[in-house]
């Protein structure tokens, strides 16, 4: 057996040690037919692809108390909905969720307020009913998460929150 260089031996052993073979092997290469060569695709109902995404279900169970709901909506609805908008945000940055992405998308529906305008209570108890039942209403839930621009993914919660009141369209993308 090899041993390195600085290993004792016994004087009447001859010293061993280890050598490289004389050729190398090629470099390793893709060759798997389910790899995705570059990007992840991009499309309607496919989501957004990041790490650690289960952590999102934790982050809005401790939310539930934060929450603010209106006559006729539904925690499970909301949380969900938001949920996708958290894990939304949290891929485009490129990394697992985190409170600050489900609070962005909390603030910008209202959720965290308690005296949201009365207008934004009417589109969100529409577009958030039922969103909570994962086996019928996957398309909408996905819909109200890639509504939400850009832009407001990346702005930082206490932004969010300040600017919801009067410019609640603008942040959720919502267009009549």
């Amino acid at each position: 057996m090899s041993a390195p260089r600085f290993a004792p031996v016994p004087p009447v052993e001859p010293v061993r040690y280890y050598e490289s073979p004389d050729s190398v092997p090629d470099a390793w290469s893709l060759g798997r037919p389910g790899e995705i060569e570059g990007r992840q695709p991009v499309g309607e109902r496919l989501g957004y692809q990041g790490p650690d995404q289960g952590y999102i279900i934790g982050l809005a169970e401790r939310a539930r108390t934060r929450v603010r709901l209106s006559a006729g909506e539904h925690m499970d609805d909301v949380l969900r909905g938001c949920s996708l908008i958290a894990l939304r945000r949290a891929s485009l940055f490129g990394r697992a969720p985190v409170v600050h992405d489900l609070n962005v998308a909390l603030a910008a529906w209202g959720y965290l307020s308690d005296a949201p305008p009365a207008d934004l209570v009417a589109v969100r108890r529409e577009l958030f009913v039922g969103v909570g039942n994962v086996l019928h209403h996957y398309k909408e839930g996905r819909a109200i998460a890639d509504m939400i621009p850009d832009a407001t993914l990346r702005m930082s919660p206490v932004d969010v929150a300040a600017q919801f009141a009067t410019q609640w369209r603008t942040l959720t993308g919502f267009a009549p």
